[in-house]
Parts: C-alpha cells; structure tokens; sequence
C-alpha cells in the first residue's frame, strides 16, 4: 500500500505530478464572485488596483499552504484541528457563518452563471439557474472524489480564457507594466471596500477548509486512513505541495490581474463604470473589445461556476462533519455520510431557491466577497495558532517564515475592514 511519495529526479515532471488540491482550490479561487468583484475594481477604479494581485499572491499562497499542512500532518479537516483551539460554541457559530456565506455566494454564482449562459443560448436564466443547480449537486453525490478532483483541475484551464481577452484588446504593455507596481493612495469608501472584497474573495474561509479538506481526501486516496500514519509526511510531499499551491495561487491572481485590466481598458476607459449583471460586463465588452473576447469573458463566467460551487457546498460540509464528529468525504456514499452530503444538498438548493427572489447577481457576489473579507482574519487567528502548535501538528509546525506571513496577512486584512469603516 502506497504511504509515501520519493521526489521524481526529473523537476518538470515532478511539478505535473504534484499539482492537484492547490491548483483546484487557487482556481476555485476565481468563481463568478472574484470574476465579478474584478470586473467591478477595473471599471469603476481603472488600473489602480493592478498592484493588488501581486501583493495577495504570496499572502494566498502562505494561508492555503498553512491549511494544507494542517490537513496533512494531522489526518483531520481544519474543523476538527480549530476544536483544539477554540470553545465548540464558536467553531459551531463560524460553521453557521460559513454555510450563511456560501449558501448566498452560490445563489450569486449560479445567477452569475446563469445571465452569462442567457447570453450565449438566449433562454430564461432562471432555467440555467436550476440545470446548473440540478447537475452540480447531482455530480457531487453520485461521483467519488478522485473523478471529482480530475474533472475540477481541468476546468481550470478554462480561466485562461480571462487571459486571452486581454491580449485581444492590444493593451500598451510597457504602461501596464508602469501601472502594475505603482501604489495608488487609496481615497474614498468605495476604493477600501472593493479592496476589502478584494481581499475576501482572494484569501476567502471557504477555501481555507476545502484545502485542509482535499488534504485529507488525497491522504486516504494514498492508504493513510489511520490517523496515526500522518506523522509519517514526507518533506518531499511537503515541497510537492508547495509546488502545487504556488502554481494554483499565482494561476488565481494571474486571472485578477488580467481581469482587472481588461475591464479597464474596456469599460472604465468609456465611462462604464456600473455593472449591475455579469451579462451586462459581457455585453460591455462586444463593441470595445470584439465578439471573441466577449464570447471567452462569458464562456469563463459559466466555467467556473461549475468549478467553484462544488468547492463552496464541499466546504461547509467538511466543517460541519469536523465539528460534529460525522462520517465525511467525497469517497463516501450517500447513505454511508447522509448528514455531510445533507449539508451539500441543502447550499446547492438553498443557492437555487434564492435566485427566485430576483437578488441582484453582481451586487450579491460583490457583497458576499466583503463579508467574508470581514470574517477572514478572525479565522486566520485560529488557524495560526492549530499550525504553530508542536503537539497538535505532531511535531511538524508550520515554518517560521510561513507564520510571519500569515500574521502579516490577518493584520493587513484587519487593517483594510477598519479602513473601510473608517474612512
């Protein structure tokens, strides 16, 4: 039975052979919220904010990995590790939190999703908004999480198509590169709150608990079903997943930078600064930047959709499962885990039902991203603190370096909600 996993001696396939949870998780990073939330910064702030995706990408990276670690050295999903840190009546209230927050933002991206898919085919979005809804949760309980994780990793190219579009519009690369380092003074309360949603749906709770989840699923899939047999992670299966978040983080922010550019130079170069729908972002683009980058912003929009909602069910299943001692896991059968896939089922209807109340898509997505912009650094505290502890990570805490910047993260995001607040 496989339990351990020697470094390939050729780096380039050892890099292929290492990407899995952290590329599925920093791509699900970039759902219809974020695509939403960047399509907002770039057309109603211009370029202001390019430098953003940047700086996030190592304070991403720095979290997931933490989380991942987590996962991986101590068998359990970071519910379960949080227990040993926190009283049970807050983690119960973050779980509650959690499956408020995706429950909303999976109306919002199912809406999003839903516009896009009316722009391309024409039917009611409402009729989307319940195949989707119908397809995802149905996948979710009928497939086994290795069938899963494979079909996800590749949706992930799909984000390439954000990338592509801003190559189509001819942008001035050596002034973009100008605009990409320089730091803006940030004025004004709608400049702190898109950077708050920035930072909320970039370094979001719900991605914190599917990588410590996915690390648990990837550990079983190898025969580490004891949880006694976590001591035994490798540093090659550590460096391995280094490799696999750093490439899905710098992918995520990848995409933001080039989705904030892109809706720059398209609608707030002419003054359209309000989107109200994802199909109105899409629209915008046809006359200023042509019906091919249209056609990859809105194929995008529904493609990732289907990559990141199952990541937002999954999520507050693994942390309810954690909290209550719950039989767990995409491997599991319906039957076997009724009360983790009863959580699952219950967001993706939940997502369904709300889009009949006729939310607005973008304003939902954009709001749900600065909520959890707001909730974040108090999860962060407890994550930090399960990550530097010796007995519960059985010897093998997170790295100093790691620590540093995970602290530096929760302050900066505590510094950006009460400048929000503030200003």
């Amino acid at each position: 039975m496989k339990t351990k996993r020697a470094a390939n001696p050729n780096l380039l396939k050892r890099f292929f052979s290492a990407l899995g949870p952290g590329v599925v998780t920093g791509a699900a990073d970039d759902d219809p919220s974020g695509i939403a939330t960047y399509s907002i910064a770039g057309a109603q702030l211009g370029t202001s904010l390019l430098w953003m995706a940047w700086v996030t990408w190592p304070l991403m990276a720095a979290v997931q990995m933490m989380c991942a670690r987590i996962g991986m050295v101590t068998g359990q999903g970071l519910a379960g590790a949080l227990s040993k840190k926190i009283p049970k009546a807050l983690l119960v209230a973050f779980c509650f939190a959690l499956l408020a927050a995706n429950t909303i933002n999976i109306a919002a991206d199912l809406a999003g999703m839903a516009d896009a898919a009316q722009l391309l085919t024409g039917l009611p979005p409402h009729f989307y908004v319940v195949i989707f809804g119908a397809c995802i949760g149905f996948s979710i309980v009928k497939f086994r999480y290795h069938q899963i994780a494979s079909v996800l990793k590749w949706l992930a190219l799909s984000l390439f198509a954000y990338v592509i579009t801003a190559f189509i519009i001819h942008p001035d690369w050596s002034q973009i590169a100008r605009q990409a380092f320089s730091f803006t003074s940030l004025k004004g309360k709608e400049t702190w709150e898109t950077m708050v949603a920035i930072l909320g749906t970039t370094i979001s709770p719900y991605l914190f608990f599917w990588q410590a989840g996915q690390e648990v699923e990837e550990e079983k899939a190898m025969g580490r079903r004891m949880r006694m047999r976590h001591v035994d992670i490798t540093n090659v299966e550590l460096v391995d997943r280094m490799m696999d978040i750093g490439a899905g983080t710098f992918l995520s922010n990848i995409v933001m930078f080039f989705v904030i550019l892109t809706t720059a130079l398209t609608l707030n170069a002419h003054g359209l600064s309000h989107i109200t729908s994802s199909k109105e972002a899409a629209e915008a683009l046809r006359p200023l930047a042509g019906n091919l980058a249209m056609l990859l912003y809105t194929v995008g929009i529904v493609a990732v959709g289907f990559l990141a909602i199952p990541t937002l069910a999954g999520s507050a299943a693994y942390a309810f499962a954690e909290t209550f001692n719950w039989s767990q896991g995409l491997d599991e059968k319906l039957k076997q885990a009724r009360a983790f896939y009863a959580v699952i089922i219950l967001s993706v209807v939940c997502g369904v039902a709300l889009d009949f109340l006729r939310i607005n898509p973008v304003s939902a997505l954009f709001w749900s991203a600065v909520v959890n912009g707001l909730l974040a650094p108090f999860l962060l505290i407890g994550i930090f603190l399960v990550a530097r502890d010796k007995r519960i990570m059985m010897g093998k805490p997170s790295s100093l370096l790691n620590q540093i910047v995970v602290a530096i993260t929760t302050a900066l995001m505590f510094a950006a909600a009460i400048g929000m607040f503030a200003v």
